[in-house]
């Protein structure tokens, strides 16, 4: 009974290396461990309940034995259709479009168009995203202004956006029939909103190119996860630029310079937000590539997740009382209302262009514009922040994004190569 406030009250210490003086004994709600842990009990909120009200209809059978208004709206969420498509390409892109049906220059228009959307719209959101998180709103000669704190209503802006985006397209194109129970969307969706909660986090310890950099890391979980929940194999390849990645990533890290001021916890807490953003981030990428073995499109996994992505942040801001707080602060600082929406734009655009290119022109095209954009979002980072990179840094960074160009390289040519297979084999799995 006497241990837990004492545990609350020396969080902060913990925090920033520093004695608590009685006045700031309220400020462990500051913390991003507690409120990584009070978001995490407001999901659980609305997840607990759930898992219960699916586990009585399977042990009622309600399959066979529901009726009423209400059974289609059950089947769908618990039950689904449970048809899976017998290959994974079946359902999870549509059939990329052939080039012969079009000029040559109306591919090169075609893939310069979305080269420049997503240059366009995820450099835009790098920038927001470090403005929104780093900078002060309203300030003047004598008022330092304010940050904005809250990174879950950020997420929730985003998620809202994407819902809406998704489901005005459902509306409007023919999509495939579903049949994956609804209720198996809300795991990836946990994990997307976590990994984006960490990701803005981050950004109050860390800096922008080192985020960038980790993102490029985060094959090496992705490739472990892959292991774990899809059993899936590598080529020695793809381990070599694991390795070089985390060679690359090493080097920038460890090349900071001395006369930094941020303390060590500080530096401490940043590398553990991006840790959960890459462990998190990896988790929803192969729980949503098994979710591709029913028959649906990117579009319907879009729709799906963020639909439990707005559940699970409304309900736990609305529990916190931190919704009206945001309200607020928007209505106070219209430059913030600006860029918020700016940046929920940015990021549902962004992955409609993602299913656009991978449709017109696969995954090899994609993964080279988004390397890219990765070395782009670095360089205009320190551009308009004023980040500095050492030698060794640079020489970090290079060796970062020459490895992600070897694995694109090579995993065009494995692809070709597997076409070649006579039809008893089957390629390895890539991540």
């Amino acid at each position: 009974r006497f241990c837990l406030p004492l545990v609350l009250a020396s969080l902060p210490t913990m925090a920033t290396g520093e004695e608590v003086a009685p006045a700031l004994q309220d400020s462990w709600g500051d913390f991003w461990l507690f409120r990584f842990f009070v978001n995490a009990a407001g999901y659980a909120s609305i997840v607990v309940p759930g898992f219960l009200l699916i586990q009585y209809f399977k042990r009622r059978n309600y399959l066979e034995t529901g009726r009423g208004i209400c059974f289609p709206v059950i089947k769908s969420c618990v039950f689904g259709s449970e048809v899976k498509s017998a290959h994974q390409d079946d359902g999870s892109l549509p059939l990329r479009a052939e080039s012969t049906e079009s000029s040559t220059a109306r591919q090169v228009f075609k893939l310069l168009f979305c080269a420049a959307g997503l240059q366009a719209s995820y450099l835009t959101w790098g920038v927001l995203q470090e403005r929104v998180m780093t900078r002060t709103y309203g300030a003047t000669e004598t008022d330092p202004g304010e940050k904005f704190q809250d990174s879950q209503f950020l997420v929730f802006m985003n998620r809202i956006l994407a819902f809406t985006v998704a489901g005005l397209y459902c509306a409007l194109t023919k999509q495939p029939r579903h049949g994956a129970p609804m209720y198996k969307y809300s795991f990836a969706s946990l994990s997307n909103i976590l990994s984006s909660w960490c990701q803005y986090e981050a950004l109050k310890y860390i800096s922008f190119p080192t985020q960038v950099l980790a993102k490029a890391s985060k094959v090496i979980p992705v490739m472990m996860m892959g292991k774990l929940v899809s059993r899936k194999s590598y080529e020695y390849w793809e381990y070599l630029t694991a390795a070089l990645i985390s060679v690359g990533v090493s080097m920038f890290l460890l090349s900071s310079s001395p006369n930094r001021t941020v303390s060590t916890v500080t530096t401490f807490s940043g590398i553990v937000l991006l840790a959960g953003y890459i462990i998190f981030d990896s988790f929803t990428s192969n729980w949503q590539d098994a979710l591709f073995t029913y028959k649906m499109s990117p579009v319907q996994m879009m729709f799906g997740v963020n639909v439990f992505s707005c559940l699970f942040t409304v309900g736990s801001l609305l529990e916190q009382g931190a919704l009206l707080e945001s309200l607020r602060f928007m209505a106070r600082h219209s430059e913030f209302t600006a860029h918020a929406v700016l940046l929920s734009v940015c990021s549902a655009c962004g992955q409609l262009f993602i299913f656009y290119t991978i449709n017109q022109f696969g995954a090899a095209v994609f993964t080279i514009i988004m390397t890219l954009r990765q070395a782009f979002a670095i360089l205009l980072s320190c551009l308009i922040y004023g980040h500095t990179v050492t030698v060794v840094g640079g020489l970090g960074i290079a060796v970062v994004f020459m490895a992600l160009f070897l694995r694109v390289y090579a995993r065009s040519r494995m692809k070709k190569r597997s076409k070649k297979l006579p039809p008893g084999e089957t390629p390895v799995q890539k991540v």
